[in-house]
């Protein structure tokens, strides 16, 4: 099934939906769910997901499987786990960023949709925006530069007399970082700039904060600090460093502040458009629920 691919701005992201979809007739669909992450930290996530499908008139369990797949930040699990959902022959397969990449590789027949904060043709997910062919689309939030900028200012006016300021990255997922350090230099601050990639780095980041009298710290993104929410809050909080970050998550948790688009509206839209995707539009066309509605045609 062949649909017309086209690109939509919202909200600050970018939506780019394909594609052509497998032929497979099933009773009730399969979603593959595939993330990198634990799954402690993402709950919210598969709520709103749940919540996307809930209004296309699926529910978990009476017309609509889901198979969950947590790599618990080991990228080595990956591969393993989407090649069992493509075994398992899944309508679609839903991931973030890692999961996606992997995905891409197991299959170029099963619909892939990711959600990501990187720039998808960059990283080889799809060949286009406008176009991104093959079997993978997905929603992009395009104002992560702009963001962190926009981090940054908020940042020094909350702490206003911090000379120097830490900048945390995960190193996988810094393509904001010049903006932001050219934004802090710009309103006069030293930038500090310390990369972390698994817990005891986190530990160590921190030390090296106080170390240089950082009068602040600004927290990257990405699925591995996001799982971290309460260890990061916890540090920033043991050596009274004010820090801002880049998603609700961490604030939820404690945290002081955070600006940045929504994880869980992501989520819960793409789970509306993968309710139109190959086998869940036919699965839909059998059920005689009354309270199952048609996908909607606009997003």
């Amino acid at each position: 099934m062949t649909r017309r691919e086209f690109i939509t701005l919202l909200g600050g992201a970018a939506t780019a939906w394909p594609f052509a979809a497998r032929a497979q007739q099933t009773a009730m669909p399969v979603v593959g769910f595939l993330r990198s992450t634990p799954s402690a930290s993402f709950m919210h996530v598969v709520a709103a997901f749940q919540q996307g499908l809930k209004e296309e008139g699926f529910v978990e369990g009476q017309n609509v499987a889901i198979e969950y797949r947590w790599a618990d930040n080991r990228l080595d699990r990956l591969p393993g786990f989407a090649t069992e959902l493509v075994r398992r022959q899944v309508a679609v397969i839903v991931g973030n960023t890692p999961a996606a990449e992997v995905a891409k590789t197991a299959t170029e027949t099963i619909p892939i949709i990711f959600v990501t904060g990187e720039d998808p043709v960059r990283t080889g997910l799809v060949a286009s925006l406008n176009r991104p062919s093959g079997n993978v689309t997905g929603v992009v939030f395009f104002a992560s530069g702009h963001l962190g900028t926009k981090r940054m200012e908020l940042l020094c006016e909350m702490v206003p007399k911090a000379a120097i300021i830490a900048v945390l990255m995960d190193p996988k997922f810094a393509t904001e970082l010049s903006a932001i350090e050219g934004a802090g230099r710009a309103l006069g601050r030293q930038i500090l700039v310390l990369n972390a990639a698994s817990e005891r780095e986190l530990d160590a980041a921190f030390s090296q904060m106080v170390q240089a009298g950082a009068g602040a710290v600004l927290v990257g993104g990405g699925p591995f600090f996001t799982s971290q929410s309460q260890r990061l809050v916890g540090l920033a909080a043991r050596h009274a460093i004010p820090a801002i970050y880049d998603a609700r998550d961490h604030v939820e948790a404690g945290g002081l502040m955070s600006y940045a688009t929504s994880i869980t509206g992501a989520y819960r839209q793409i789970a509306r458009r993968a309710s139109t995707l190959g086998t869940f539009s036919r699965a839909q066309s059998q059920q005689t629920c009354r309270s199952c509605s048609q996908p909607s045609s606009n997003w």
